[in-house]
């Protein structure tokens, strides 16, 4: 028997739940236009060493230009001699988070692959925050956006943006095979690796750990509007108190909810989560992953929450060997 935590539906209807948050008409439109915008960046970027090294591999500070001419930095790892064309793996980071230490990403470089490592813009690492949208900035990341006339102004809109320059950077590289490039991360980077891979459908491999930024209008329903969400619960009780625009509001969020990225994900996924986790429930993150048309596993860690899952890592190495 599974244990589910008091707060989640049984693991039978999980398997069957496909949201109930909206997906905006235009949908497909505005992320076109979205794309459209970012190619106009171009794919340059410049390499720093890094003050950190180590034996047989080479290690750089990259940064890049993204949309609103931002400036993204980026953790990048190589083995010292490329033995020809190699995988390439791009890793995201959490919510408020870093790229983190460079000891964490040698294993892949030690495999022979080539790592970049990106850092959300004006979160807790070097990237440039250039956001000018209308409406509140007080309440977290996820609103930022929501009310502005202009829809392109959500502020994810453009971190997705930024995943996906990373990956085709990644793809881009002279020693890269860009048919070997595989995304991962864990909460928030999970949501940018399944974004990245479903707005380039070059992706071979998606290794997410309990993404963020699913199903929103299920994170209220259930009253976990708190921690990373918690600009949900302050939004509503100081901009909308009655919740009279509660419709448009999810209907905005709708263009960076993963759930509605999931069909385009071309990519063989392995998904990872805990189901005692109250910060990503597992009925927001089964409404993205019961729409994933392409080959896909879940493994699931009955007393695991939001955390660091024991030897899950090891299942995200094992599996981007494929590459």
């Amino acid at each position: 028997m599974i244990p589910m935590p008091v707060f989640e539906m049984p693991l039978e209807r999980l398997r069957e739940y496909r949201g109930c948050s909206p997906l905006p008409g235009d949908f497909d439109a505005y992320w076109r236009a979205a794309l459209g915008e970012l190619e106009a960046t171009g794919l340059d970027c410049t390499l720093e060493p890094a003050g950190f090294q180590a034996p047989g591999v080479e290690c750089f500070d990259l940064w890049f230009t993204g949309v609103r001419g931002a400036r993204i930095h980026c953790k990048f790892l190589r083995p010292e001699k490329p033995a020809g064309c190699i995988p390439g793996v791009a890793v995201f980071h959490g919510y408020m988070h870093h790229a983190g230490e460079w000891f964490e990403r040698l294993p892949y470089a030690y495999a022979g692959m080539a790592v970049l490592v990106m850092e959300a813009r004006g979160q807790g690492g070097l990237s440039e925050d250039v956001y000018d949208g209308a409406g509140p900035t007080l309440f977290g990341h996820v609103v930022r956006g929501v009310r502005d006339a202009d829809p392109q102004k959500l502020y994810y809109r453009d971190v997705y943006l930024d995943a996906v320059k990373t990956v085709r950077i990644l793809m881009n590289m002279d020693f890269v095979d860009e048919g070997r490039v595989a995304a991962t991360g864990k909460s928030q980077g999970g949501a940018l690796a399944l974004a990245a891979a479903a707005l380039e459908p070059r992706v071979k491999l998606c290794a997410p750990m309990y993404p963020f930024l699913c199903d929103f209008k299920r994170i209220l329903e259930m009253d976990l509007n708190r921690n990373a969400y918690e600009g949900f619960y302050y939004y509503f009780k100081k901009c909308d108190p009655a919740h009279e625009h509660e419709k448009e509001f999810f209907e905005r969020l709708g263009y960076i909810d993963v759930q509605n990225h999931a069909p385009q994900v071309r990519a063989k996924v392995l998904w990872q989560t805990g189901l005692m986790d109250d910060l990503c429930p597992p009925s927001a993150q089964f409404a993205a992953y019961n729409k994933l048309v392409s080959p896909k596993a879940i493994k699931l860690y009955p007393e695991h929450t939001h955390e660091l899952i024991t030897y899950a890592n090891d299942e995200i190495f094992t599996f981007f060997r494929q590459l």
